[in-house]
């Protein structure tokens, strides 16, 4: 088992998806520090992908900037993803922690995030008959994160390669039912401020008169 610093293993679990995430769990050499570094750059590289690629591919730009929906697909979403795999992991008897899920989840993002700002920084010096190169880079990144979310899950919890499929998919479904069920909190919350400040309205309106 290699004996290497913490940053060293994310470039070794990036690079040896397999064995990388099992060495990451038994030398527990997973950084709580540089994971939330990567959730930060996925925040980044969202703005960076919907804001700033090249103006020939996207020339319909809002002029108004509303952070939330970029909030929404970094922070809220993976910490759904985090929370609701760590609940169905109970379903499954799991060993994975809460921590070792963010953890491993967040490393897994990292060539998703590298390529997808590449292929935006390439957007701005490559035609659109040359956009399939920035579409191959994008897609590598894609599939390479895709490989480590299995291979950093199944590490995680110590899981078979079909019940690491079956907690993933199972994940996603309990991640809609997550958000909706927050919608709908957020939905109630907001009804019930409406409601005690035109209660508010009404008494200051008639205690004035």
């Amino acid at each position: 088992m290699l004996d290497l610093s913490r940053p060293q293993f994310v470039k070794h679990v990036i690079f040896h998806p397999f064995e990388g995430f099992e060495d990451l769990r038994w030398k527990k050499a997973g950084s709580m520090r540089i994971a939330i570094l990567v959730v930060c750059l996925l925040f980044v590289q969202q703005i960076a992908y919907n804001r700033l690629y090249g103006f020939q591919y996207y020339s319909d730009y809002d002029k108004t900037f509303n952070i939330v929906p970029y909030i929404f697909k970094s922070f809220i979403l993976f910490i759904t993803w985090v929370v609701a795999n760590w609940a169905m992991c109970t379903l499954f008897d799991g060993e994975g922690s809460m921590r070792n899920i963010f953890i491993n989840s967040a490393y897994a993002l990292i060539p998703f995030i590298a390529c997808y700002l590449i292929g935006t920084v390439m957007s701005h010096f490559l035609i659109q008959d040359e956009y399939v190169f920035i579409q191959a880079v994008e897609i590598l990144g894609l599939c390479w994160s895709f490989v480590l979310f299995i291979s950093g899950i199944k590490a995680v919890h110590q899981f078979t390669f079909g019940k690491t499929i079956a907690l993933m998919l199972l994940t996603l479904v309990a991640m809609v039912a997550i958000l909706f069920l927050l919608v709908l909190l957020l939905t109630l919350f907001q009804q019930v401020i409406i409601f005690v400040l035109s209660i508010y309205t009404e008494l200051s309106y008639r205690f004035r008169v």
